[in-house]
């Protein structure tokens, strides 16, 4: 038998018996054709009343709530899929305005979320007073909808002023990214990735060598995606060894592991069907599935 098909086949089987609804239809739409109304009603059950997102979207807050963090989480499914929905942006933004900086940038989660269970790392946040994690992949995505907003213009002009000054974590260097992706001013766009892309074997979190069993950033976290904006500033045998570790990371049955605690084994398994989506879509755009 192929063993990339295998793969792919057991993969699905750990998907359908395990991942949450939004992951199967993600999956679907992007390996099976699905509809897209499938990924927006899954999205729906984790929309508040303001406009935005919690009910653990993010597996690791449980807390019901609306965060940008949870935000960004609906716009990377949305962009996975492919799909644009002017209404769900619009609402979005006028949530992050309500709790936004004036200068525009949002906090990564919100007082709230200490009322509730979640994991460890959430007890205090290690990002700076002016991380613009999530504001920067919250804002390109929001771009990716082709968003028009008076807080989306003031957080673009913040991500843009800060991307100037060094970035000490690797997840702030991915958030930053997804920025950039979307982000209207091409050329300058590009620049900005090549630069931050160099800086990234230099901040926390950054996983350079491949096989490491910690926690990290990858390079592949940093470009999932040949055509992503950052691509060009690894080596090709780099992102080749990093795709032969994700392929020996599937477990025996079918999904991906974490590399964390989460709050509780229900979240654990959330997590994997959401790793196990993110590595099926990463190696399929590199031709490895």
């Amino acid at each position: 038998m192929n063993k990339k098909k295998a793969s792919l086949e057991r993969a699905a089987d750990f998907m359908w018996r395990n991942a949450r609804l939004l992951e199967r239809a993600i999956f679907a739409r992007a390996f099976l054709d699905g509809p897209p109304a499938a990924v927006t009603a899954a999205l729906g059950a984790y929309r508040n009343q303001d406009g935005g997102f919690g009910n653990a979207l993010e597996p690791d807050l449980r807390a019901p709530g609306s965060t940008p963090l949870a935000c960004e989480v609906a716009l990377r499914a949305l962009c996975e899929a492919e799909i644009r929905d002017p209404a769900l942006a619009t609402g979005m933004c006028k949530f992050l305005a309500s709790v936004a900086e004036p200068d525009g940038r949002v906090e990564i989660a919100l007082p709230h979320i200490l009322d509730y269970p979640r994991a460890a790392h959430w007890n205090s946040p290690s990002f700076e007073s002016d991380s613009p994690n999530p504001t920067a992949g919250v804002a390109g995505l929001l771009h990716y909808q082709d968003a028009d907003h008076p807080w989306l213009a003031r957080a673009s002009k913040w991500c843009w002023r800060r991307i100037e000054r060094p970035l000490a974590d690797a997840h702030e260097i991915a958030t930053v990214l997804r920025f950039l992706e979307y982000a209207p001013e091409r050329a300058r766009a590009r620049e900005a990735a090549a630069r931050l892309a160099a800086q990234a074997p230099h901040t926390k979190w950054f996983l350079e060598q491949a096989g490491s069993p910690d926690y990290g950033v990858t390079p592949l976290g940093l470009c999932p995606t040949p055509a992503a904006i950052a691509h060009p500033a690894f080596a090709d045998d780099l992102i080749a060894a990093h795709l032969d570790d994700l392929e020996s990371r599937q477990q025996a049955d079918g999904g991906w592991p974490i590399t964390w605690e989460a709050p509780g084994p229900g979240a654990a398994i959330e997590w994997r069907g959401r790793l196990t989506l993110e590595a099926l879509l990463c190696l399929r755009a590199y031709g490895r599935i």
